[in-house]
């Protein structure tokens, strides 16, 4: 986006600098350090956006594996295979739902069928892996991602409150929050304010969601191909949630003196969390929402409300507190 005239450059790096260093006090939330960035990058403007984009995803993925470190792999595998079937079934639900909505809302089909992958899956990193797997234009990412970012961002500040409102417990909320909301960052940000239960369980949910991101993609190749699309797009892997597992079963074999640093290397990823969503707000432009069209994004909202919606009423009636 082009920087206000008004502002100069290096005031702008001052102004995120200090940012960033307050997203590492004890002071910051997940909540708050989105939002930050996002103020900053809509008023002043981001100073280095396609770095910061790329800072924000290698951060989330490295924060990801040091709370591994926090885990014993026991409750990774216990967390996972609880909470399985209702990952299966969110996707599923999500993927036939979101076809649905957009031929109904007679939305472009590249642009329909990315928004529905980036609610069923894995957000960004979803639409990132499927669009250039289907041949989408940039224009059409661009919509997706803006719609999945904005709906991700208030899932984030939305669904803690609900969760207590309506008095889950953490396990029942982990379940919830791993289904139904987009992107890892935010699924993360949302359970640590809930609870260190929560935060566990949810990281492990999510990140069995994220690996769905493989076999989509090369179905979604495999279609576009037969169709007369790109040939040959590369189908990315998500290897931080190997690295993950691995933290987990070193948190699991190593000898109890170890504990102290293992835990330590734990809250510092906590804390690289907020510094990563304050990374992740700050890459929103004002170009992005301008592109935001109504049939695109009542979509998105519609895929995101019923989805929503469905996983809290098996969370709330069915799952055990």
């Amino acid at each position: 986006m082009t920087r206000p005239a008004t502002v100069a450059a290096p005031l702008t790096i001052i102004l995120f600098g200090l940012a960033a260093v307050f997203t590492l006090t004890p002071w910051a939330t997940p909540a708050i350090g989105l939002a930050l960035g996002a103020a900053l990058a809509l008023t002043v403007g981001n100073p280095a956006p396609r770095l910061t984009g790329r800072i924000a995803r290698w951060l989330l993925q490295t924060a990801v594996v040091g709370l591994g470190f926090g885990m014993p792999f026991g409750a990774v595998l216990a967390a996972g295979r609880m909470g399985v079937g209702y990952t299966v079934a969110g996707i599923a639900t999500a993927l036939v739902l979101g076809s649905l909505f957009g031929y109904w809302l007679h939305v472009e089909q590249k642009t329909s069928f990315l928004i529905t992958a980036g609610t069923s899956i894995c957000g960004g990193s979803a639409i990132a892996a499927v669009g250039p797997a289907i041949g989408a234009r940039p224009e059409a990412m661009s919509v997706a991602l803006g719609t999945v970012f904005l709906l991700n961002a208030v899932a984030l500040y939305l669904f803690p409150p609900v969760g207590h409102l309506l008095h889950l417990s953490q396990h029942q909320f982990a379940i919830w929050a791993a289904v139904a909301i987009h992107d890892t960052s935010s699924v993360v940000g949302a359970a640590a304010s809930y609870g260190p239960m929560a935060l566990e369980q949810a990281t492990v949910l999510k990140l069995a969601r994220a690996l769905w991101i493989v076999p989509l993609t090369i179905g979604a190749a495999v279609v576009a191909r037969r169709s007369g699309g790109p040939t040959g797009a590369r189908v990315p892997l998500p290897w931080f949630i190997g690295l993950f597992a691995l933290a987990a079963i070193a948190r699991s074999v190593l000898p109890a003196s170890t504990a102290p640093a293992l835990d330590g290397i734990a809250h510092a990823a906590r804390i690289a969390l907020v510094l990563t969503l304050f990374l992740i707000g700050a890459t929103l432009t004002r170009s992005t929402l301008g592109r935001l069209g109504p049939r695109p994004f009542l979509q998105g909202v519609l895929l995101w409300a019923a989805v929503g919606g469905l996983s809290l009423l098996v969370a709330a009636r069915w799952v055990e507190p």
